[in-house]
């Protein structure tokens, strides 16, 4: 399962990291392994489940740089 997936209740909670960051690169890279050793063998349905978490990761990814470069922008006005 995603290192991004939390219960409701630690959501918000833990603190971003490199550490967190990098995992989740490492993940992503094995996801899209998968996805691509089951699109090569025919298998394209059975991927989809790893193509929604692969989704989930870059999206969150993309909102913790999103969030970086507004404080950033913050930062120097």
């Amino acid at each position: 399962m995603s290192v991004i997936f939390a219960p409701d209740w630690l959501r918000g909670k833990a603190k971003v990291n490199q550490e967190t960051i990098q995992r989740l690169l490492e993940e992503n890279d094995q996801l899209i392994r998968c996805i691509v050793e089951y699109q090569n063998k025919g298998r394209a349905n059975e991927c989809v489940q790893y193509q929604h978490v692969l989704h989930r990761n870059l999206i969150y990814l993309a909102t913790i740089a999103d969030a970086n470069t507004s404080s950033l922008t913050k930062a120097v006005e």
